[in-house]
């Protein structure tokens, strides 16, 4: 996985560090002493938002990297039955490590 605080430096500088910090719902003065190496408060919490909501994973079923907030979306999804191909991927995930339990 890349290294989150890269990836929440591309963010920032993509998308600016209010939009940033409003989408992982901290303060932009948070996010400004994280990525100073200054902040005081839990890291951890701030490096898993920025994974859950920034960062990407190799999905088994289509071969691509995609967003981790997509792959959330498509496994905990109700189950697609209009559509062949969203159904296959929706029962792929039934058993990917990569899956979200939606919480």
């Amino acid at each position: 996985m890349t290294n989150w605080i890269e990836t929440l430096r591309a963010a920032v500088l993509a998308q600016g560090q209010q939009a940033v910090a409003r989408r992982l719902n901290y303060s932009r003065t948070t996010i400004s002493l994280v990525l100073a190496g200054k902040y005081g408060g839990r890291v951890d919490l701030v490096q898993n938002a920025v994974q859950t909501e920034l960062g990407t994973v190799a999905c088994p079923f289509s071969g691509q990297t995609i967003a981790r907030d997509v792959c959330a979306t498509i496994s905990t999804e109700p189950i697609p039955t209009h559509n062949p191909s969203k159904l296959a991927n929706w029962q792929h995930c039934r058993h990917c490590p990569n899956r979200s339990t939606g919480e």
